[in-house]
């Protein structure tokens, strides 16, 4: 049976509304993308408690856009279908038949049970992705890895892997500002007419500049960025930012994340939030609480 819910005095009730009011007032109207990670999105309750959020959000006057990823299903699926997945310079090799089964998870499942929850939440989503009226146009992505024996550098074809070269916001800006919460999966369309699967961070980085967002949160299985004694960093500038990055101490897979971050400001984003999107309502507590919940990057 689920728990009863804790009684409040009104004089509590009263309180949080006081701190909220004010961070309510400064994120009326305006645009924040919250990019939802696979891993995060794997818990059923944390997925419910994670609607009931953005409707609150867009109820309370912001616009937020979602936009997904789906990595760990995409793998279940692969794997179901006896399909071999191989990654390559931390992006997956994205043949034919991988890009199809990526674009039937991410565009399809994912997609609308995200949609399904914020609508059973009493919300309005909508479902799409970079496809549609030609949102994100792809390119294709080349990297390069180091043989750690020989330490020769070559280039690895990923197939189609691709990344935002353009962003068209026409749909999304008749969708924001209609009591509607755009769901958008990161599939795109090449200008070779090819379907690429495009990395989601850096989907929502993209996107979250060509709208000009307040800010971008990118909900992880982390609680921010560390600083070498492992405590959180509340707050860091691109530069300071690039520093950690140099210094040793933004390692491993945060690398990247944190390079989107900048990626992401330098596109026009206001500010970037690095968060754990397992602790309860993680987004309205970084948005409407004096303390926050993840690192906050700004320019």
């Amino acid at each position: 049976m689920a728990d009863a819910p804790i009684a409040m005095s009104p004089q509590d009730q009263a309180r949080i509304l006081v701190q909220a009011l004010p961070h309510m007032l400064h994120y009326d109207d305006a645009i924040v993308v919250v990019k939802y990670g696979g891993h995060a999105m794997g818990d059923e309750s944390v997925a419910r408690d994670f609607a009931r959020d953005m409707v609150l959000l867009e109820q309370s006057g912001v616009n937020p856009v979602v936009v997904h990823g789906g990595g760990p299903q995409i793998g279940a699926m692969l794997s179901k279908l006896g399909i071999k997945s191989e990654f390559a310079a931390g992006l997956r090799v994205t043949d034919k038949a991988t890009v199809e089964i990526v674009e039937m998870v991410l565009a399809g499942s994912i997609n609308k049970q995200i949609v399904g929850f914020i609508n059973a939440q009493g919300g309005r989503a909508i479902g799409l992705c970079g496809k549609d009226g030609n949102m994100v146009t792809a390119s294709k992505v080349t990297r390069s890895v180091r043989d750690p024996e020989s330490n020769i550098e070559r280039v690895v074809d990923l197939g189609f892997v691709g990344e935002p070269e353009k962003v068209d916001t026409t749909v999304l800006h008749q969708v924001l500002g209609r009591e509607l919460i755009p769901v958008l999966a990161p599939v795109a369309l090449g200008a070779d007419g090819q379907t690429y699967n495009v990395n989601a961070d850096t989907f929502a980085g993209a996107i979250a500049g060509a709208l000009g967002a307040k800010r971008l949160l990118f909900l992880t299985d982390v609680p921010g960025v560390l600083d070498k004694n492992r405590q959180l960093i509340k707050e860091l500038h691109v530069d300071q930012a690039r520093a950690l990055i140099a210094d040793g101490t933004i390692t491993g897979g945060m690398i990247p994340k944190v390079e989107t971050c900048i990626y992401a400001i330098e596109q026009g984003v206001e500010g970037v939030v690095i968060l754990d999107g397992k602790t309860p309502h993680a987004v309205l507590v970084e948005l409407l609480t004096d303390h926050g919940a993840g690192t906050l990057i700004m320019r």
